[in-house]
């Protein structure tokens, strides 16, 4: 049992073994394309704060493995600090090392080295749901309905016992388990469908009502139910196994969904609509990390693949200290032919720090709460 084991086995240790996998990732993806542009680097840590283990490569990059192991980043060399804030006086640095500063790149060179960490987080991503799809296929369920709960969603919707599912929210159906999970995820909005019904092709929806599950570990969760039922014999469960060029398209698919759901729930925060008690921060990922582990390996790779896309989702954010927000500022100046002033970047590095502080502050409060 997992309480068996003392806390820090239990949830730290995966934890950190998930957050350095996908910190490693995202670093070394600015890391290379920076390489590839001919930019100085003076560091690239894992963590922040006092360094435990480090070394130098023969450019003089410092590999550092720090105290604090909640992030990490890459420091170019006439960056002022580990958020990539340029130093406006480069006129300081040797003639000779002038043009590989990064602040002395193209626009378009900058841009596409703070792109570079997020798209090395989608990828992780996609190679590791790619990976698991080809290696262990995919059970799935015939998508018709069994039973229809009466004054359910579902019923008032008119469906019926015998329909099959088509299409849902704008996804196409292969499963009985792509309808639950596009449901459980819709909670009190409203849901297009297609079906089948007789031959006939039936445009439908719905909104499901929202219930509060308990998962296995004891966590609650509120859900979307629209009411419908599935008896499953063990014959009706079938392995899918896709071809690799099927297996691409079914990856972008899982992709897309998780962005658009992820995208949703942040949308409802500022709504007000969201469930603020899943908002987890480092204690909340901690737990659901030593949870997963008790699943197996392959969980606990799935959670990375998850959350890997979804910090490359949040780091294109347009905040200030952001990847995203590096790049708003480069579009500016793309676009404009000069960058922003000094000081106005400087404001906006404060009112980023500030948020992610916050940020940070609040999903501590919400995890020990």
């Amino acid at each position: 049992m997992i309480s068996e084991l003392p806390f820090f086995l239990n949830y730290i240790i995966p934890f950190l073994a998930i957050l350095t996998v996908i910190v490693f990732v995202h670093e070394m993806g600015h890391y290379l394309v920076a390489r590839w542009n001919g930019v100085a680097i003076d560091a690239f840590s894992i963590g922040f704060g006092p360094e435990l283990i480090g070394w130098n490569d023969k450019r003089g990059t410092r590999w550092r493995i720090a105290a604090f192991p909640l992030g990490g980043y890459v420091k170019f060399t006439g960056d002022m600090n580990a958020a990539s804030v340029p130093d406006p006086d480069t006129g300081r640095y040797d003639p000779a090392i002038r043009p590989n500063l990064f602040a002395n790149k193209s626009v378009f060179q900058r841009m596409a080295v703070v792109v570079a960490g997020p798209a090395a987080n989608f990828l992780l991503t996609f190679l590791i749901l790619y990976a698991m799809l080809l290696g262990y296929g995919r059970l799935t369920l015939d998508p018709v309905v069994g039973d229809v709960v009466a004054d359910s969603p579902a019923a008032m919707a008119g469906l019926e016992s015998g329909d099959r599912f088509l299409s849902v929210d704008g996804y196409d159906i292969r499963g009985f388990e792509d309808v639950q999970r596009i449901i459980s995820t819709a909670p009190e909005r409203t849901v297009p469908m297609i079906i089948e019904r007789d031959g006939d092709r039936l445009d439908l929806s719905l909104v499901p009502r929202t219930e509060i599950t308990t998962t296995r570990f004891g966590r609650e969760l509120k859900v979307g139910r629209m009411g419908v039922t599935r008896d499953v014999s063990e014959g009706d469960i079938v392995l899918y196994r896709p071809g690799p060029l099927e297996a691409v398209g079914m990856t972008f698919e899982e992709i897309s969904f998780i962005i658009d759901r992820t995208l949703n729930f942040l949308g409802d925060i500022f709504i007000g609509r969201a469930d603020l008690d899943q908002v987890a921060g480092p204690v909340g990922m901690a737990q659901v990390s030593g949870e997963v582990a008790t699943l197996g390996l392959l969980a606990l790779v799935n959670l990375t693949a998850l959350l890997s896309l979804n910090i490359g989702i949040i780091n294109l954010f347009p905040v200030p200290m952001l990847d995203g927000g590096h790049l708003m500022y480069y579009l500016y100046e793309a676009v404009r032919g000069r960058p922003l002033s000094q000081r106005v970047q400087e404001i906006g590095y404060r009112i980023g720090f500030a948020l992610v502080c916050t940020l940070m502050v609040f999903t501590l409060i919400n995890d020990l709460v």
